[in-house]
């Protein structure tokens, strides 16, 4: 027995090596004299502390620390600081070394880098409450150095690769977090590749059916979608070489997830998407012909195959935010379907895959600060105290998504702003004040309302008065997180002020009922009207919502009102429900770790039935909610509140019914309702509650509510209904 284990851990200490040589070549073009020294002395030092320890499959530690390493080195394209802090991003956390140690061998950058990823490392603790407010923590490393935001990255990519081994209700976890922060955040830097990636892997956990079954379609259409590829790209090859241009042409497939979003929003089978894959033309040019030759390369695209007015999309003239370049347009293919081709230069190509770290490359010849800026409006984002760590998550995660819109002001200058801004958010850019005190604005020389949303490349004048301060409802009115944290702040004061004087008028009125002013009065009174808050009691006497006639009221009660703190979340846990609630005729769900049988409702949000994956969320006034995992919420409750969601698993149930929806569209025909109907009731024997139906120049559209047992149940029906004639769609929806 003991030889064989000497056998193992002399094979591992082989593949630890070769392991370590493969990074060594990952890293070779950036490696100036004395690096390979430095990456030796962090590899030791990370093999020596992790020595004895194991990961969830078994193998050696180390494995994880030169995986995240290689992909820095790799698929990001950092250099030897971040290498060296890729290798040892786990030590000071997970071993006796101390940062002192770090800074001593390694100098202060390392060490730096090092604390913010371990400062970090705590943020997405499994069992920390509020995901947000370390967020929040993590971001402000990003201020310091965005080196730490790009290895947390490629630690989190590493980990989703292989989360095979860890149980379930973790995967959930990790999964949700990395599809409501880190994939955008991706996006956001400009790594498009590790985005799909991540967003690929998130649904592989998260919604593992919808995964797997467009992974086979892909792969059933694998042999054909490469013969017209090949025929495509022939002609434009040929062409392009012949005007004496360098280009790699080649077809891309797109990502899962991307098919899958695309398949929601226009709500169409798989079979109906079009753009599976798209072309790239890949551009060899010296930097001065950069721009004539990408349209060159449309231009020859353009005379083969007829584009799609409405879709050229020019980012060489006006990158994106993140620095991203690229020509897109959307042509007609031989086959009479649409195909989107992307022109690029090869300096542009490796901005786009690899993002912020490729400008570095490039940072002397670019005179793109888009990211600079970025990072600049996150410093201003966190700078600001008051803000609630979850509103700020929110402000945040939209300025993350957005794409950007560029506007004029009157003298000609150019400001960026997210898809969707208004000309509040505008005002707001310019300066708070402005922001403050606008009442509307002139787009393009007319006069519009502060709510105009504004379109790319307007000439924006905003209009003041000094009468005008901020209100409530110009929240809804904005999207950039800058004038949501402005107006917010402003509020605050505001209310601030009113609850001073509110304070006052209060203690007058207490004065004279003879009640003695004091903390457990006034937390009192705000429970007797049903406040969340002394601020709010305040409020509510200077706006003179509660008189001394309400005051009176509550004396006559007999202030009988004892006083307790509303139920703060945190406090809630499976067992405290458990207390609480009385154990119904819930056998069909077992919830918690002890898989016990607890009562609970079903979200009303995406409506599971038996044989949905689902979880429980345990909520403030209505014990535990049921969700499907791959409900339109569950990312952000998973995200925001991992702390309060349980395991669920249905049970075998007795027959009990379910009520989801089912949206059927066909070609309308005589009898068609009817056939459908007969299916529904006699075949299957299914309850309809409701149904109504449009029919729209011989176009059929119908959503039917039905009650049914579990997802078997549904598909069954699902299948029959598809075989009714002039039946072309049936898709369940959540109601």
């Amino acid at each position: 027995m003991k030889t064989e284990l000497v056998i193992d851990l002399e094979a591992e200490k082989q593949e630890i090596l070769k392991r370590y040589r493969a990074l060594l070549r990952a890293s070779k073009s950036t490696l100036q004299k004395g690096d390979k020294k430095e990456i030796r002395k962090a590899f030791d030092m990370a093999l020596e502390s992790h020595k004895d320890m194991r990961r969830k499959s078994g193998e050696p530690y180390i494995y994880h620390p030169i995986a995240v390493a290689q992909i820095a080195a790799e698929e990001i394209g950092l250099g030897t600081t971040s290498i060296v802090c890729a290798l040892l991003h786990d030590v000071v956390e997970d071993t006796d070394i101390t940062l002192e140690d770090i800074e001593r061998e390694f100098g202060k950058k390392t060490a730096k880098i090092i604390d913010g990823l371990t400062k970090i490392s705590g943020v997405f603790d499994t069992n920390s409450s509020l995901q947000a407010e370390n967020f929040r923590k993590m971001l402000l490393t990003l201020a310091d150095d965005v080196r730490v935001i790009l290895i947390k990255l490629a630690d989190r990519l590493h980990n989703m690769r292989t989360m095979d081994f860890m149980p379930r209700h973790k995967q959930l976890k990790i999964a949700s977090e990395t599809i409501y922060l880190y994939a955008p955040l991706a996006h956001r830097l400009g790594l498009y590749a590790i985005k799909s990636e991540l967003e690929d892997l998130s649904m592989k956990y998260l919604d593992p059916d919808t995964y797997k079954f467009i992974a086979k379609k892909l792969n059933e259409k694998k042999a054909e979608r490469a013969l017209f590829i090949k025929k495509f790209v022939e002609p434009i090859d040929e062409i392009v070489h012949e005007q004496g241009l360098v280009a790699d042409v080649y077809g891309r497939p797109k990502s899962i997830h991307s098919i899958w979003n695309k398949m929601k929003k226009k709500n169409i089978p798989f079979e109906e998407v079009y753009d599976l894959f798209a072309i790239r033309i890949i551009l060899d040019s010296a930097p001065e012909n950069e721009k004539a030759d990408c349209w060159k390369a449309y231009s020859i695209v353009t005379d083969l195959y007829r584009p799609n007015p409405d879709r050229l999309r020019d980012w060489v003239s006006s990158p994106k935010g993140n620095g991203y370049e690229s020509l897109h347009t959307t042509v007609m293919g031989p086959r009479g379907q649409w195909v989107e081709v992307q022109i690029r230069t090869q300096r542009m190509n490796e901005i786009a895959e690899k993002g912020f770290a490729a400008h570095w490359k490039y940072k002397e010849s670019s005179n793109d600060n888009g990211l600079d800026q970025w990072i600049q409006k996150v410093r201003e984002m966190l700078s600001n105290p008051e803000a609630n760590a979850l509103d700020f998550l929110d402000d945040f995660k939209m300025n993350l998504f957005s794409d950007e819109i560029f506007i004029f002001t009157p003298k000609g200058a150019l400001i960026q702003l997210p898809l969707g801004a208004t000309a509040l958010d505008f005002a707001f850019e310019i300066h708070t004040d402005v922001g403050a005190t606008c009442i509307g604005a002139k787009v393009n020389h007319k006069l519009v309302p502060i709510s105009y949303k504004l379109q790319n490349g307007d000439q924006v004048e905003i209009i003041t008065s000094s009468k005008q301060t901020p209100k409530e409802d110009w929240l809804n009115v904005v999207v950039t997180a800058k004038a949501k944290s402005k107006i917010k702040s402003s509020l605050k004061e505001e209310k601030r002020k009113i609850a001073e004087n509110g304070k006052e008028i209060l203690e007058r009125k207490l004065k004279s009922l003879k009640i003695t002013y004091n903390t457990d009065n006034i937390q009192k009174l705000s429970y007797f009207f049903k406040l969340p808050s002394t601020q709010e009691l305040f409020v509510n006497v200077a706006l003179g919502k509660i008189e001394l006639k309400d005051i009176k009221e509550y004396l006559l009660s007999g202030k009988e009102v004892e006083h307790r703190s509303p139920e703060r979340p945190e406090n809630l846990s499976v067992d405290g429900i458990k207390s609480k609630i009385k154990g119904g005729d819930s056998d069909i769900l077992l919830i918690g770790e002890d898989m016990q049988r607890i009562d609970y409702t079903l979200a009303a949000c995406c409506n599971p039935i038996p044989g949905d994956d689902v979880f429980g969320f345990i909520t403030v006034s209505e014990g535990i909610k049921i969700h499907r995992t791959n409900c339109p919420n569950a990312a952000q409750l998973m995200a925001n509140y991992g702390y309060r969601v349980v395991k669920a698993k249905w049970n075998k149930q007795q027959e009990l019914t379910f009520l989801t929806g089912l949206r059927i569209v066909g070609i309308d025909d005589v009898g068609l309702i009817n056939n459908i109907t007969r299916v529904i009731s006699t075949d299957f024997k299914v309850n309809m509650r409701s149904i109504t139906v449009d029919t729209n120049e011989g176009i059929f559209d119908g959503s039917i509510m039905i009650f049914v047992n579990d997802t078997e149940h549904l598909e069954n029906l699902i299948k029959n209904l598809l075989k009714v004639r002039g039946v072309t769609g049936v898709t369940r929806f959540d109601a």
